[in-house]
């Protein structure tokens, strides 16, 4: 099956939420619709990125699950941007 990501830059956490929760609540938003492979925070470029891996069986469906995944993390954090790519070969593509 194919391995996509939604890559969600963080920016400010609504009020009551502790930053240790955001990475857990994305992951188990895409973890309600598909198997999760992996997931990741950094700091890229002085901004928080949350990355998280899973399996679609099409781009529209992956489309569907990172616009899931921005929605209900954009209830505990503003979310500045969600991109989601698929792996083809050795590089992530755009979709």
């Amino acid at each position: 099956m194919p391995s996509y990501r939604v890559v969600l830059t963080i920016g400010a956490l609504r009020p009551g939420v502790a930053p240790q929760r955001i990475l857990p609540i994305a992951a188990d938003a895409a973890r309600e619709l598909t198997i999760v492979e992996a997931n990741d925070l950094a700091v890229v470029a002085g901004e928080a990125r949350i990355t998280v891996r899973f399996e679609a069986e099409d781009a529209e469906l992956a489309l569907q699950i990172g616009e899931h995944v921005v929605a209900v993390t954009g209830g505990s954090a503003e979310v500045l941007r969600g991109i989601v790519t698929e792996r083809v070969g050795g590089a992530w593509v755009r979709r």
